[in-house]
């Protein structure tokens, strides 16, 4: 697996406490460093010097930030760092120096397996390696963890100690996250596993494969279980919110069992998926114990269940009249039946619900009952046929939703109640346009789509108009301008809309806006669209216009301002003045354009210079070509 170079996020800086013990702070809020300026003051300290990989929703894994001293020598304890924005642990491949080797500046300490690929960990001091504190082939070390001491000279390396205070090591602290996970997530686990139960074995879990993804569907499964794996074997197909991902393997082994079958829904980051090992032979050992313990846990949530049932019972405390009627018709057993009213009132629902369902018991017969039910039985057969009617009338079928449309569907939502909404409509001549693609068909035969245009005309249009290439940061409550013009585009796919990117649209030309916007196309309806061509974005483009839509106003996909809504071309009458100085009419080509923005970015002089920008652009298409 190629090897990317990455310098190291994270490290602490000890210095020399004059008059002070060695002192331990920890800071688990946010990833702020301190320095040590007395004996009892701290101020944070700069970070400028840290480079690496960092993302604005990605949380602090530093949790305990070390500050060790000595009488005789000054050291730097590094940490795990963070490689990649989902990274939460990662494991120490191969150490590249050892205890006591000279370092310089960008040489590289270790190789870190993270959860995408192997990185190579390099030092941005120079000095000497004085200890390692997690050996070569630890698992599963918790980002931010110690693990090495660098001194600046190599007669320190016999002072610095052994370990770090309050140091754990990887095997104490692996069972540790794993039982918060599990604590965490009690309901969400199909599998309860004992560990102390199997013999050596790797765990996998639900990936993150994007930073907005929380859950994933298992689309296909590529290896089957006691199947060889080697180092960059796909093992399955997951479906995340954002498209169709594989998920690969970091380790050589045997698929050993499989946790979270093909077709599973809504499996949730961090669930179990999968056990591998190492030996052939530990495949069976494996695939006995987690079906003895998948038997017990489903008799466990059957008794669940059935005490869930019993503990539902006779919590009704009244009954509308529209139940009574339906129980006495039916001649229903009030005790089976469950209210979801207010106050334990059962309602006509409830008892609909149970009609349909067919899980019925017949109310109890007295005496009386039985004498009178021999005159109502005509009665009764004939409600029940009109029911039987009003049965079929109320048939529906379920259309279960992709992982992509349900984030959709949540996202829009959050969308319209969360942003002011600004919609600014305006009418544009196509003419230039249409005589454009024409010529460059014509005379260089260059076939682009009128689609193609647009969003050169856009990116065009937003470097003339900077401040409508800007986003609200919620967090400092401000405007933020972007410093490229990436176009979003909205193509409709089987499994929910998807927006590819066209980036730094403004610096390309025509026709290869049009070669990528086609390749993009076809990689979004074939699910095979990688992270980076659909996150990000800085302007939307919504075209309705292949469908008999005149006009339409789009939902603004945050964190963007602005998406533009085209609807297709009309054929108008529009007055001309002739040579003659004469207005006469004449047959025009029309575009209706509908711009949603928001309005915390947006006001009615930054629309309206767009806006202007655009028709300037449309109605004199061939200067984009300069």
């Amino acid at each position: 697996m190629a090897l990317s170079r990455l310098r190291h996020p994270l490290f602490s800086r000890s210095l020399r406490i004059l008059s002070s013990p060695a002192r331990s702070f920890s800071r688990t809020s946010n990833s702020t460093i301190f320095t040590v300026v007395g004996p009892h003051t701290l101020r944070p300290a700069s970070c400028s010097r840290l480079t690496g990989i960092l993302d604005r929703s990605l949380k602090s894994k530093w949790t305990d930030v070390k500050y060790l001293s000595s009488s005789d020598s000054s050291h730097e304890v590094l940490g795990m760092p963070a490689l990649s924005p989902t990274m939460t642990q990662g494991n120490i491949a191969k150490w590249r120096k050892k205890e006591g080797e000279k370092i310089e500046v960008g040489d590289v300490l270790c190789e870190i397996e993270t959860d995408k690929a192997t990185l190579e960990f390099e030092s941005l001091e120079e000095g000497f390696l004085a200890k390692i504190l997690v050996p070569e082939g630890s698992k599963d070390v918790p980002v931010g963890q110690p693990i090495a001491i660098t001194v600046e000279d190599a007669n320190d390396i016999q002072n610095v100690p052994a370990s770090v205070e309050g140091e754990t090591k990887v095997e104490e602290r692996k069972p540790t996250h794993q039982d918060v996970t599990d604590e965490r997530k009690p309901e969400s686990t199909s599998t309860m596993i004992n560990a102390s139960e199997l013999p050596p074995h790797i765990l996998l879990e639900m990936p993150a494969l994007s930073p907005t993804m929380n859950q994933g569907n298992i689309a296909k499964w590529r290896k089957q279980e006691g199947d060889k794996i080697e180092v960059g074997d796909i093992l399955c197909e997951i479906e995340t919110d954002k498209a169709t991902l594989e998920f690969e393997t970091l380790e050589e082994g045997y698929l050993a069992k499989i946790l979270a079958p093909e077709g599973s829904k809504e499996v949730a980051v961090g669930q179990p998926i999968a056990i591998t090992v190492e030996d052939a032979s530990d495949i069976e050992a494996i695939m006995n114990s987690v079906s003895s313990s998948s038997t017990k846990q489903q008799k466990a949530s059957q008794r669940d269940t059935k005490s869930e049932v019993k503990s539902q019972k006779n919590n009704i405390t009244r009954i509308s009249p529209a139940a009574k009627l339906l129980i006495t018709e039916y001649g229903l057993d009030v005790s089976t039946l469950n209210a979801t009213g207010p106050y334990g009132t059962l309602l006509k629902g409830d008892v609909l619900s149970a009609i349909k369902s067919g899980k019925l018991s017949p109310k109890p017969s007295s005496s009386k009952e039985k004498v009178s039910s021999s005159r109502s039985h005509q009665q009764v057969a004939a409600s029940r046929e009109s029911k039987s009617d009003l049965k079929q009338s109320d048939a529906y079928a379920d259309f279960p939703n992709s992982q992509i449309r349900k984030v959709i569907a949540k996202r829009l939502l959050e969308s319209k109640q969360n942003t002011p909404h600004l919609y600014l409509s305006s009418d544009v001549i196509l003419d230039p346009l249409l005589s454009l693609r024409k010529d460059l068909k014509e005379q260089y035969d260059v076939k682009v789509s009128v689609n193609d245009i647009i969003i050169k005309v856009v990116a065009a249009s937003l470097r003339n108009v900077p401040e409508a290439n800007a986003y609200w940061n919620d967090e400092k409550g401000e405007v933020i301008l972007n410093d490229s013009i990436d176009i979003s585009i909205a193509v409709a796919t089987e499994k929910g809309l998807m927006t590819p990117i066209i980036k730094n649209a403004d610096q390309k030309t025509i026709s290869a806006i049009s070669s990528e916007v086609k390749e993009l196309a076809t990689k979004a309806r074939d699910g095979k669209l990688k992270p980076h061509e659909f996150q990000g974005g800085t302007f939307s483009i919504s075209n309705l216009g292949m469908f008999p839509v005149d006009k339409f106003c789009a939902i603004i996909n945050p964190p963007q301002a602005c998406i533009l809504a085209v609807g297709r071309g009309n054929k108008v009458v529009e007055p001309v003045i002739a040579a003659d100085g004469i207005e006469k009419p004449s047959i025009a080509n029309k575009l209706s354009l509908t711009l949603s923005a928001d309005h915390r970015v947006f006001d009615g002089k930054i629309g309206g210079a767009f806006l202007s920008a655009l028709q300037s652009n449309f109605s004199d298409i061939r200067r984009l070509l300069l």
